[in-house]
C-alpha cells in the first residue's frame, strides 16, 4: 500500500545505479543488470535511499548509485528546478 502524500508538487527523483566500464566515464558494464532502486517523492528521502545503497556497495569501485531529478525531465524550467 503506498502512502499518502501532501498536497502540492511531488519532486520525483529517481535512485538507479550499476557497475560501470571504467572509472572515467558513466557507461554501465551490463545495463540489463541495473538496480533501479526506486522513485521517491522528494530529495531527501532519495538520498537516503541513494547513501544506504551507496554505502552497501562501497567496497567495489565500479559500482556507481545516481539520484536522477525526474521532477526536472518531466516539467522542464518548472517553479521548482533548483529542488
Amino acid at each position: 500500500m503506498s502512502e499518502q502524500q501532501p498536497k502540492g508538487n511531488q519532486l520525483l527523483h529517481l535512485v538507479f545505479g550499476g557497475e560501470l566500464e571504467s572509472l572515467e566515464g558513466f557507461r554501465f558494464r551490463d545495463l540489463g543488470k541495473l538496480d533501479i532502486v526506486g522513485i521517491y517523492p522528494n530529495y531527501a528521502q532519495a538520498y537516503a535511499a541513494w547513501k544506504e545503497k551507496a554505502q552497501m556497495t562501497v567496497d567495489n569501485a565500479q559500482t556507481r548509485y545516481f539520484i536522477v531529478h525526474l521532477h526536472r525531465l518531466l516539467e522542464p524550467g518548472g517553479a521548482d528546478a533548483t529542488t
